[in-house]
């Protein structure tokens, strides 16, 4: 699970509903209005639905979940299996890796050391595992680009619900009493969307984003990885070479897993 992100979450509700009960005068139910929430929630989700097709749209739940529990792969168990791959790899040849296969749980590092046993060439090993990397690259653009999306239509269907009050409003100016009231319920669909767009929507983005770009770079390092095995190279330059993407801390912390 992702503390930062449970916490930030949680931290935001709890400052604003705070806010609003420490405010003189004010109470929460002054601030909840239901027809204003399915203005902006619906309003959000349905401009959603029509800016990407059904299935990807369906997805939503899945990626929105992936930035409270994430399953980025970690870096130095990685370099790790790498290394003891060189290992073997130099020490019996390259084809002695078929009997590590079945041990290797990173499906990016198997297919990168099935192809390297099958004995194909660097230039092809390279090809398609960075084609690989695109192509979830490319998932992963997808999945943070509906957040996106949400995030931006949020705040305009919260002003379209606003206009609507207003309308509203003035069409019963006969009766000055309700001009207040009628005033702050308009007012509300404006805040709910700013509230999904810059407490839901825009921060999950950025924490997939964030995800993305880590895996990115761990799959980077198992393709430089590979190319070494691919190439022969010892393996205490294939460790120094891989350890350089490492933290101080995670490089000795791999020194001594070793």
């Amino acid at each position: 699970m992702d503390k930062a992100t449970v916490i930030g979450l949680i931290a935001a509700v709890v400052l604003i509903i705070g806010s609003i009960l420490i405010a003189p005068g004010s109470s929460l139910g002054a601030f909840i209005d239901y027809p204003s929430m399915a203005t902006v929630v619906g309003g959000g989700i349905a401009a959603t639905m029509i800016a990407f097709p059904l299935k990807t749209f369906l997805t939503t739940p899945k990626v929105t979940l992936k930035g409270v529990l994430p399953s980025p792969p970690s870096m130095a168990p990685a370099i790790k299996t790498i290394v003891e791959c060189a290992e073997i790899a130099r020490r019996e040849g390259v084809l002695a890796l078929e009997s590590k296969v079945a041990d290797i749980e990173d499906p990016f590092i198997l297919m990168g050391i099935q192809m390297a046993v099958d004995g194909s060439d660097s230039e092809l090993i390279e090809s398609v595992m960075r084609t690989e990397m695109q192509a979830m690259a490319s998932r992963h653009k997808t999945g943070k680009g509906l957040l996106e999306t949400l995030g931006r239509y949020a705040p305009a269907f919260g002003m379209i619900g606003t206009l609507v009050g207003l309308v509203i409003m003035l069409g019963n100016m006969d009766d000055p009493a309700a001009i207040g009231p009628g005033m702050a319920v308009a007012l509300l669909t404006t805040l709910y969307g700013a509230l999904v767009s810059n407490v839901f929507a825009l921060p999950f983005a950025d924490k997939l984003s964030f995800y993305s770009k880590q895996e990115m770079e761990i799959r980077e390092v198992i393709v430089q990885g590979i190319l070494s095995i691919q190439n022969g190279d010892n393996p205490r330059v294939v460790e120094q070479k891989l350890s350089t993407f490492l933290s101080k801390a995670e490089r000795e912390s791999l020194q001594d897993a070793a």
